[in-house]
């Protein structure tokens, strides 16, 4: 058996059932500046903020406070190494044609409000090595997600134009079916078309997004448009902001299969912070998840174009309830990262913390200034320097890279 062989068959063992790992949990303790010094070279880059739809109402992000989770100033108390900035469109400019113009305001404010106004602290970055290179620069990186595949309105002209200005990733759905994706979100809704996963046309999107070099994020999409997507996509996958379903039961979260074959693929999942998609416990007792509150919730997507005054209904909602909410825990961040590794190996787990986009966040983790504390569970936990690293960032730019190279091999 020659090396390669002998490689591919470790990595069929591996992602056939449990990954054996070697870590054991320690007691040894650090010192606070010892911690900033792993955490700092572990450079955090998290793979999905919404606070451009807070930036993007004029709100300066230089001051603390600008978001509910996130500023510049929490940023760097944080220690964190960069950040992807989602251009998140709401569903209500869908019917009037507007979510393009939207998503183009929503990359504005990312590159003016948040890069270019903060470039003391933020480079910009575009590809796997100006990430590497902002890294040894000391400075952290600032890149654009898009969530929701109907910011393009169904033309991959407007998929390249929005690469052209710097978008490295699509989240296929959001919350809601569009015209060539399923969506988890609607998908048990009878009067919404549903196309069994991609249609001809979603299909012909992702191997666009292939061959220009944009990451395909399986976050929020349906179970079926996930394994539409597998069987599609010639390069590895993401889910941005994803957990896993059987430590929580969130349709948003990914099951142990979809897990392995997205390693497979050779892609990674950035763990979702939101209270609902780490603890059956927080989820099954979250008023949020009432009918009548989702109800609302939905209204306010659907009805209120203006996203300054859905946000502000947002957070009325959120604060009639949130003494109602039972939070989740740091532990329960620390014990869904440990099932990818145990599940699939270190190689395929991130951070999407979401923040800014959810409602409760854990207990040790309220906001960006409190990654080291991550850092500190995992070393507690038994993970090494080097495994964290991985995890921070090392994954991403591995992803990244593959995908420049397929898109490479395309053109």
């Amino acid at each position: 058996m020659n090396l390669s062989t002998l490689t591919r068959s470790l990595s069929a063992f591996a992602l056939a059932g449990s990954f054996c790992i070697s870590y054991t949990q320690t007691k040894k303790t650090w010192t606070d500046a010892e911690l900033m010094k792993i955490h700092k070279e572990a450079y955090l880059v998290d793979l999905h903020n919404d606070v451009p739809m807070i930036t993007v109402t004029g709100k300066d992000f230089s001051l603390r406070g600008a978001g509910q989770h996130t500023d510049a100033i929490r940023m760097k108390e944080g220690g964190m190494g960069g950040q992807i900035f989602a251009a998140f469109v709401p569903t209500s400019y869908v019917a009037t044609n507007a979510s393009a113009h939207q998503a183009l305001r929503l990359i504005d404010s990312i590159k003016e409000d948040i890069w270019k106004k903060n470039s003391a602290q933020f480079n910009w970055a575009a590809s796997s090595a100006d990430i590497l290179a902002n890294k040894k620069a000391g400075k952290m990186s600032a890149l654009i997600g898009i969530e929701g595949g109907h910011a393009i309105e169904d033309d991959v002209r407007l998929l390249r134009r929005f690469y052209e200005l710097g978008t490295r990733y699509m989240t296929l759905t959001w919350a809601n079916t569009n015209n060539w994706c399923d969506s988890s979100g609607d998908i048990n809704n009878p009067k919404v078309k549903h196309w069994g996963g991609l249609n001809d046309l979603g299909k012909s999107i992702v191997l666009e997004m292939n061959r220009i070099g944009m990451m395909v994020d399986v976050s929020h999409i349906s179970d079926g448009a996930f394994w539409s997507v597998i069987e599609t996509s010639k390069a590895p996958i993401i889910a941005s902001h994803s957990s896993c379903r059987i430590l929580c039961d969130a349709g948003r979260n990914l099951t142990d299969d979809m897990i392995k074959a997205l390693a497979k693929k050779g892609g990674i999942m950035g763990i979702n912070f939101s209270c609902d998609f780490l603890s059956q416990k927080a989820k099954d007792a979250n008023p949020m998840n009432r009918p009548e509150v989702v109800k609302e919730r939905d209204r306010i997507m659907a009805e209120v174009k203006d996203q300054q005054q859905a946000m502000k209904q947002f957070r009325e909602l959120m604060t009639k309830y949130r003494g109602e909410t039972t939070r989740a825990t740091l532990k329960d961040v620390v014990d869904h990262i440990d099932h990818v590794v145990k599940l699939v190996g270190v190689d395929y787990v991130a951070i999407g913390s979401d923040f800014d986009g959810i409602s409760c966040t854990p207990e040790g983790l309220d906001d960006t200034s409190k990654f080291p504390n991550l850092t500190r569970a995992l070393l507690e936990k038994g993970y090494t320097p080097q495994m964290i690293a991985k995890i921070y960032h090392g994954n991403l730019i591995r992803v990244f890279s593959e995908v420049e190279k397929v898109s490479a091999s395309m053109k």
